[in-house]
């Protein structure tokens, strides 16, 4: 008889996406005159520009000529990519990252995901709240957690976001093993100054903990004194993992690659005490399950670091986040609690009411998709999550029908 892994019983209804794209569906369904707008999933629109189609080609000419064509490649990523990583995003802001520390893949929600099998099943973790779903999910999957009592996971530590901090947790007065963040945020929009940022390193460095750094959005800071990299932060390289995306950086969400990078100094210990580098064990994990990215995207996504890449990635950022304004502007008008929407993809509206309802009243008389915040944590209800990726005339139309549904 197969069994099957009991943790999975202890999660909390679906994933939260699949249940907001089930309810669309089924409206949808029931309602076929209707034009939904979707702010909800944080999927771009806007095709892929033009450098990077352009390279994509090259690459796909090349795996069409013998002399040219490649097997599998590295699972590590190939050279010409980590090398650019390394030195546009990281060297050319001070953070001292080398290409043999950067690990190529197919998402950062995968990598985000997948990290956690390095670690040892009674990890002292601590989770923001409202979080992305994926951090605490993987974690229940693998049977970190007890049940799900109130909303939250025994066994977790939660770490609470809300208002009065700006959606920004400080650092606890007690040691965790392994703490996720991530900035820009994931739904709130939040960004931490350098300050908030170097108090968790000081404090992980402290207690020997282990930071996993989401900076998925980092392309869509535009404070100057915002840093886009946990390793600008003194100290970081011995305490901290970053997770990076190019599918919201450079629209790569239905092409696929991302990067995980893992500093050599970064150390673990084994139940005997010695000690071993992450990166060692992160690479025999990448290695053994996966294997690697296709060399055409990688040849793309090499694309953006060129002086044209990086002015189509400049201007693609630019058109999303001016839609973030526009939401931003239109929620504060009405007279709602914002965050959000600066720095950052995502606009965090506090809706005053139960967040599924105000789903379902916004579908209902907007045919607008917006996201709970109750699905990102206890700390999320009453909120709800507006994204900016769309067309500009979609938003627009979108912000007129809330605009009425809302008042």
């Amino acid at each position: 008889m197969i069994k099957i892994n009991e943790n999975y019983q202890k999660l909390q209804a679906s994933y939260l996406f699949t249940t907001i794209s089930r309810k669309v569906e089924a409206y949808a369904k029931a309602h076929p005159d209707k034009k939904i707008i979707r702010l909800g999933i944080g999927d771009v629109t806007l095709p892929l520009s033009r450098t990077v189609v352009e390279a994509f080609h090259r690459g796909v000419d090349e795996m069409a000529r013998a002399e040219t064509f490649k097997g599998y490649g590295p699972e590590q990523g190939y050279a010409f990519l980590r090398e650019a990583i390394a030195a546009h995003d990281f060297q050319a802001r001070g953070a001292q990252i080398g290409a043999h520390e950067i690990f190529v893949s197919d998402g950062s929600k995968c990598d985000t995901g997948n990290f956690q099998e390095l670690f040892a099943q009674d990890l002292r973790i601590g989770i923001p709240d409202p979080v992305y779903p994926v951090y605490v999910d993987t974690n229940v999957m693998a049977g970190r957690t007890g049940s799900a009592v109130d909303g939250r996971y025994e066994g977790l530590t939660y770490l609470e976001g809300n208002h009065a901090n700006g959606f920004v947790p400080s650092p606890p007065d007690f040691p965790l093993d392994l703490v996720y963040l991530c900035f820009p945020n994931n739904p709130t929009g939040a960004v931490a100054t350098r300050a908030q940022l170097q108090a968790w390193v000081d404090w992980a460095l402290k207690h020997k903990a282990l930071i996993l750094f989401d900076a998925a959005y980092s392309a869509f800071v535009r404070d100057p004194a915002i840093p886009l990299s946990i390793f600008e932060l003194e100290g970081a390289r011995k305490c901290a993992v970053e997770f990076r995306s190019f599918s919201k950086t450079a629209g790569f969400t239905g092409t696929r690659c991302a990067y995980t990078v893992i500093p050599d100094s970064v150390l673990a210990w084994d139940e005997a005490g010695n000690s071993h580098k992450l990166l060692d064990l992160w690479n025999r994990r990448h290695s053994t399950k996966f294997n690697g990215v296709s060399y055409p995207v990688q040849v793309a996504a090499a694309s953006i670091y060129t002086a044209e890449g990086k002015k189509e990635v400049q201007e693609l950022t630019d058109y999303y986040m001016a839609n973030a304004k526009l939401i931003r502007d239109k929620m504060s008008s009405l007279g709602l609690e914002v965050t959000g929407g600066q720095n950052g993809p995502y606009v965090w509206v506090k809706a005053g009411k139960d967040s599924w309802e105000t789903f379902d009243t916004i579908l209902e008389k907007a045919q607008v998709v917006v996201t709970p915040g109750s699905g990102f944590g206890t700390c999320g209800q009453g909120y709800i999550r507006i994204s900016a990726f769309n067309h500009r005339e979609k938003v627009l139309e979108a912000l007129a029908r809330l605009e009425t549904a809302l008042r």
